[in-house]
């Protein structure tokens, strides 16, 4: 789990905040897993809007906070929290009732939800070329210069070396786009964990079983931002397609996708045609 030490922050306003907050941003697909886990807990949780257009998130008093720069984070009567994965699990130790990670299933949900978390920047490479395709360099140099220079440098008293991932990859982002190779090499990763997935929907109605947990809402996140780029969903993986939809249907899940923005008119080629499926 990533809780932050004392030394780690350096924005100490946040240290006396009371009951469960919450720091994201509306389209962040991290943001969006984390809001619909609190919607079926039923977790009253206070909101803290965090502009990533606007790169408010590479801003000091955000870096203060979360020296990785990214959102969400949870600041639990003072204790600071961040990967998303580990907050979900956090908080579902913290309010245990709805149970949404199966008991005795503890480790083998967090071993999946690291698995998941490494497609990551392969989601985000996909969203910023076929959904939100900006027309210049997605973040500007005086961003990352801020982004580089601010907040401690450090996770739990060490040099943090996911900034400087962060940071690798919005500057070769800037210097060469999102290009047709890394779009067809991000897209054929998730086409393999689609297959995976849709067999395991084959014989059960979750991905767990019988019930919702939270390996569905990670797994929601990623099939409906790529169902936005032009991924053939229903056509590759039908049974993954009828669970999103499912899913889709309910509002927990529905309210918190609902301002997701549809592929951008510049986009001349959507990814099933940049991937060849």
């Amino acid at each position: 789990m990533v809780q932050l030490i004392d030394s780690d922050i350096k924005t100490r306003e946040v240290l006396g905040w009371k009951g469960v907050h919450v720091l994201h941003f509306a389209g962040s697909s991290c943001s969006q897993k984390l809001r619909i886990f609190l919607n079926l807990k039923g977790i009253p949780w206070e909101s803290h809007l965090i502009d990533l257009p606007a790169h408010q998130n590479f801003q000091p008093w955000f870096l203060g906070i979360n020296p990785r720069g990214l959102v969400p984070v949870l600041v639990h009567d003072g204790a600071v929290h961040i990967e998303s994965n580990d907050i979900i699990q956090y908080l579902e130790k913290t309010f245990p009732e709805p149970r949404l990670i199966p008991a005795g299933h503890e480790n083998e949900v967090a071993a999946l939800l690291r698995h998941e978390d490494d497609l990551h920047l392969d989601l985000r490479t996909l969203s910023f070329r076929f959904v939100f395709a900006p027309p210049g360099p997605p973040k500007p140099q005086a961003a990352l210069k801020s982004y580089a220079e601010s907040g401690s440098g450090t996770v739990q008293g060490l040099k943090d070396r996911d900034k400087d991932i962060q940071i690798e990859f919005w500057q070769r982002a800037a210097r060469e786009g999102f290009t047709d190779e890394r779009a067809r090499a991000s897209a054929q990763k998730f086409c393999s964990e689609f297959d995976a997935l849709d067999k395991r929907l084959a014989a059960q109605p979750y991905l767990m079983g019988d019930a919702l947990s939270v390996l569905d809402i990670a797994w929601f996140i990623y099939a409906f931002r790529l169902s936005l780029a032009g991924y053939p969903l229903e056509r590759l993986h039908p049974r993954v397609f009828a669970w999103k939809e499912k899913l889709l249907a309910r509002p927990e899940f529905a309210k918190e996708i609902a301002g997701t923005r549809k592929p951008a008119t510049q986009v001349s080629r959507t990814l099933e045609q940049v991937a060849g499926f």
